[in-house]
């Protein structure tokens, strides 16, 4: 009986507020079982006399009256905040034999034909059940005063659980603005040289290229400067980058840029495409005096974004490898920040691959997982 005040009142009393719906409907379940076996206990095991429907309304109304009375002298004292271990003992003592001897009369008042038997019952063992109750009550007073503190070190363990996952995310945010800063001066420096060489020979390409150098900044700034990106703004800056590439190039260079409508909006990191681009140009296309073709592709599987870049270049060196070793010069400094931007973001989930293109080239193949 006193042991179900304990669990329908320490649960709403260290719970969140938010969560009283749920504690209140698993404190109706805790305090009808054990009430039940009570029950069953004084029926068949302690033989007080009387029926299991007898008892059982009796345990129900002195374990309700306990729990009601416990709950509701706490509130008046302590409200939300911690009640104080010793008062609240103190409180659970009172409450007990009090609570016992209403939910007695309560359910004398229900069942008058069984007072006969209750009292009979009560004159063999009432004073030691009311001990036993009290004892029992402070028992589960400290029980349950320890699983508060257990429940308040995992709220600490989960807040700095929290705090530590904020500091991950800054100190990543961090790294992928330092390997974006890699990679825009590598395009830039790029571009103002070869403007600055075309100043001398052909003014008018010259201001030409400046116009889409500007078109392609202005419109790159908001998108470099965020955290994520579509796809649509992605290849709008590839097309001005390979606009720009063109002017120099001639007919060296041609292009093809696909992109699905229904994809447009897809969100990525961005300057993930670009820097494949500028190591498609750079490794491929430049160094071979017929230049070449570059086609930029995208499509969606399952959940799998696929994005390729395919030229008809150089095509990848004999001694390639696809993870060269930390600090090899050889390998391609804008596929290396995008596999690391990769597994900040990503982790495992996401991939840059090259292949040799047929007949000649290379296909860098970017994976990025959606959900």
């Amino acid at each position: 009986m006193c042991i179900t005040y304990y669990l329908s009142t320490m649960f709403p009393l260290f719970f969140p507020r938010d969560n009283r719906k749920l504690i209140l409907a698993r404190t109706v379940l805790v305090l009808t079982a054990l009430n039940t076996v009570i029950a069953l206990y004084l029926t068949y095991i302690d033989g007080s006399g009387g029926s299991f429907q007898i008892n059982w309304v009796f345990s129900m109304f002195i374990g309700t009256s306990i729990t009601l009375l416990v709950d509701s002298s706490r509130w008046l004292i302590w409200r939300f905040k911690k009640p104080n271990l010793i008062g609240f003992a103190l409180i659970c003592v009172t409450a007990a034999p009090i609570g016992y001897y209403f939910g007695h009369y309560v359910g004398t008042l229900i069942f008058p034909q069984a007072v006969s038997v209750q009292v009979a019952a009560s004159n063999r063992g009432e004073r030691a059940m009311v001990v036993m109750c009290i004892f029992l009550s402070l028992a589960f007073c400290f029980f349950f005063w320890n699983q508060n503190k257990l429940a308040e070190l995992r709220a600490e363990a989960e807040r700095e659980k929290a705090r530590n996952a904020a500091i991950e995310r800054q100190a990543m945010q961090a790294q992928l603005q330092l390997l974006q800063a890699q990679i825009e001066p590598h395009m830039l420096f790029n571009t103002l040289a070869n403007l600055q060489g075309l100043i001398a020979i052909d003014p008018h390409r010259a201001q030409y290229m400046l116009e889409q150098l500007i078109l392609y900044l202005r419109a790159s700034l908001n998108s470099s400067r965020n955290d994520k990106t579509t796809l649509q703004q992605e290849f709008r800056l590839m097309h001005a980058y390979l606009e720009l590439l063109a002017i120099r190039m001639g007919k060296r260079l041609s292009y093809d840029i696909v992109l699905p409508p229904e994809l447009q909006g897809i969100e990525i990191a961005p300057m993930l495409l670009q820097p494949l681009v500028e190591n498609a140009i750079k490794h491929g296309i430049e160094p071979k005096m017929a230049g070449g073709h570059i086609q930029v592709t995208a499509s969606l599987e399952d959940t799998v974004l696929h994005v390729k870049v395919s030229d008809t270049g150089m095509g990848l060196p004999f001694d390639y490898r696809e993870m060269p070793p930390a600090g090899d010069s050889a390998s391609h400094v804008g596929n290396a920040n995008v596999r690391e931007r990769l597994r900040a973001l990503y982790g495992t989930a996401a991939r840059l691959n090259l292949s040799a293109n047929q007949p000649e080239g290379v296909v860098a193949h970017l994976t990025i997982p959606l959900n």
